[in-house]
């Protein structure tokens, strides 16, 4: 069986973690597989947006705690500079936007890869857990750089030193995720939002994306030349000029991603 699922459908790549038995917690083979998917992701252009969910009852329960003991136990270190760390930066590097669905729960290194995602929504049953404070670990997979930077400095460090659990309604509060579905509609309204990106003009998604990774080291100043860069970026593509004309002819647009 494989623990990663991949399909492409209408211009959007599929992708659930496929380790149910065990909440689709991570062992290497998954977190290799998921890289190769999403090198996959960034390299055909057909593709202009990328959905991640679970399968079964969890988005993604963290590390298989199995590999970190025993005689072909993975060095945390390895765990980090080979699996997780490759992940995150693939997702934000990747120049299309991903929407990750949470189904279930989120918890640990599955819950920070989540919220580096451009669109984080979820179904009511989730919750995410910073479960790291539990076996005397901290948060990895970016989430010291991500979680504070969406509810602040002070719940931030309240949920990683604590590992309280936290509702998907307290989590769309605080502004940790954009919004929250009731269950029976959760998977029809999620890919709603993966085909309407899919049809937005992906180039400048991709420029926004880019914007948006350098906005809290760049200053000011820094910042503002950066948006300048990437909106002349934006005003030589294709899907510009036809969102132009389209305004104009007061007519939909139809981008095509270049």
């Amino acid at each position: 069986m494989n623990t990663v699922l991949f399909e492409i459908k209408n211009n959007i790549a599929y992708i659930t973690l496929n380790r149910p038995e065990k909440f689709n917690s991570f062992n290497q083979e998954m977190a290799l597989l998921l890289q190769a998917h999403l090198d996959e992701c960034a390299s055909v252009p057909d593709i202009r947006c990328v959905y991640i969910t679970g399968a079964g009852k969890a988005f993604c329960a963290g590390q298989d705690i199995s590999e970190l003991v025993g005689e072909n136990k993975i060095a945390l270190k390895q765990i980090l500079s080979e699996h997780y760390n490759p992940i995150v930066k693939r997702i934000r590097n990747l120049p299309k936007p991903v929407v990750c669905a949470i189904n279930g729960v989120a918890a640990g290194a599955g819950a920070n890869i989540a919220l580096c995602c451009d669109v984080v929504v979820a179904t009511e049953a989730a919750a995410f857990i910073q479960a790291f404070s539990k076996i005397g670990l901290i948060p990895d997979s970016g989430g010291t750089f991500t979680l504070p930077r969406l509810i602040g400095w002070q719940k931030a460090s309240a949920l990683m030193m604590t590992g309280d659990k936290l509702s998907a309604a307290d989590a769309e509060k605080m502004g940790m995720i954009y919004k929250v579905f009731a269950n029976d509609i959760f998977e029809a309204e999620s890919k709603k939002i993966a085909v309407t990106l899919s049809q937005m003009p992906t180039k400048g998604l991709a420029y926004t994306k880019h914007a948006l990774n350098n906005a809290f080291t760049n200053s000011w100043e820094e910042q503002l030349l950066l948006e300048d860069e990437y909106q002349q970026k934006a005003a030589l593509t294709t899907d510009y000029t036809e969102g132009i004309n389209a305004f104009l002819e007061k007519r939909m647009p139809e981008f095509k991603g270049e």
